[in-house]
């Protein structure tokens, strides 16, 4: 067998299969190690101005939107997502693109060595994990690469999410929702305020216009406790936008206020070449036609309503055919129930990770919803070929319910994907 290549000769393929092996260290919350991580590179989140988000849904769409709207003001920007469709390079963005790969490569190379030097000095349960590992490749490359902000979202939560070593100065929360409620909390206060914890003292909190009344209330006292300035988002925005689905609108009014709160008064013209310019794949894209197929990465209640309030205007009476997966841990019976009157058809199918439930599981749950015709089809490149015959050349394929099964439409068939 040959040995492994060095770190610091590494290629793209060679750091993916590094962080893809830190997977079986799986999630480990506290920021204990990302310090350490931070301190071992020299702390590079301390060389760029930042903005974090937070928020149960629209956080991607809120931070590119944001990063392409510093940018367009000569700002040099940077931003880190999650998670990734095909490429773990995806998820940094140096002015709005894919950091290249052999960059990439080397920020893999420098987190691993700082990984391994952390690793050393902790026990065998306390190894820097895969966000861990990214997070401080990340903010090495937005570092090297002097952006001046960086647009940082937010993983999981907020309190111990490996992105709050960050000290930002404007923090977006975009909505708030009931998710990961075994590990954030029961109710909407408790995920709101584990969210909120990344807001510093003296910092600017921009907040999304549909915010729940609970985390509206817990926002308010966030405010009040750290002296934070608070501002309220439009809820809509009178710019056209590249990224289709009306639920778009609110997360480009949230950018364009999180983007005014960092730098102030914004150029009018610059805003408009941001809204024109900017995609967010897996968000309502458009993949084909003839049937059109749409991939839309919605994965949760809140996701799929906003989704459905887009669908009927869009369809303007075409057939529509979803293919749907769904994780365990989301409340899949609440999502069909708002997706599945708009569909004439519907394919279940699987994605790649462990934790999705089984197709079977879904077309009982449509049927108890008195759903449309339902077919079951656990590959999700099989399934979505189904789709489109159902559909017919006129008709809507779209594949939701899950990330992870936009992920595994788009990639390459035998590329391994991460699954957490």
């Amino acid at each position: 067998m040959p040995r492994p290549r060095p770190a610091e000769h590494w290629t793209v393929e060679d750091a993916e299969r590094w962080l893809l092996s830190l997977e079986l260290f799986g999630m480990r919350f506290g920021l204990n190690r990302m310090r350490r991580l931070m301190t071992t590179l020299g702390n590079p989140h301390e060389r760029f101005r930042a903005v974090h988000v937070v928020g149960t849904n629209g956080k991607s769409s809120t931070t590119r939107m944001t990063a392409a709207i510093l940018a367009r003001h000569g700002v040099r920007t940077g931003a880190y997502l999650s998670p990734h469709l095909v490429s773990f390079a995806e998820r940094i963005l140096i002015d709005g693109a894919d950091v290249a790969g052999d960059a990439f490569a080397r920020a893999c190379s420098r987190a691993k060595h700082a990984a391994d030097l952390v690793n050393r000095t902790g026990s065998e349960d306390d190894r820097v994990t895969q966000f861990e590992a990214l997070t401080a490749a990340a903010f090495s490359e937005l570092a090297e690469q002097g952006v001046e902000v960086a647009v940082v979202e937010a993983g999981l939560g907020g309190r111990y999410d490996a992105t709050n070593v960050l000290h930002a100065e404007v923090a977006v929360l975009t909505n708030v929702g009931l998710e990961h409620t075994r590990v954030l909390g029961p109710t909407i206060t408790h995920i709101a305020r584990e969210k909120l914890a990344v807001v510093e003292p003296g910092a600017t909190l921009v907040v999304g216009a549909q915010l729940d009344p609970a985390a509206e209330l817990e926002a308010e006292e966030t405010a009040i406790r750290q002296d934070a300035r608070m501002v309220h988002a439009e809820r809509d925005t009178d710019v056209p936008l590249l990224a289709q689905g009306a639920f778009q609108r609110g997360n480009f009014a949230t950018a364009r206020a999180a983007a005014e709160a960092l730098i102030g008064p914004l150029d009018e013209v610059a805003v408009r070449e941001a809204a024109a310019s900017t995609l967010v794949p897996g968000r309502f894209e458009v993949v084909a036609d003839r049937p059109v197929v749409v991939l839309d990465g919605a994965h949760n209640e809140g996701g799929i309503q906003a989704l459905a309030a887009t669908l009927p205007a869009w369809l303007r009476g075409r057939r529509l055919v979803a293919v749907i997966s769904v994780l365990d841990d989301k409340d899949a019976a609440a999502m069909l129930g708002a997706l599945l009157p708009l569909c004439d058809g519907v394919v279940f199918t699987a994605n790649a990770n462990p934790r999705a439930l089984s197709p079977a599981t879904l077309q009982s749950l449509a049927g108890q919803l008195d759903g449309p015709p339902a077919h079951v089809e656990a590959d999700p490149r099989r399934a979505l070929e189904v789709a489109k015959r159902i559909a017919g050349e006129e008709g809507v394929v779209l594949a939701t319910g899950s990330i992870y099964l936009i992920a595994d439409l788009l990639r390459p068939p035998g590329r391994r994907g991460a699954t957490i």
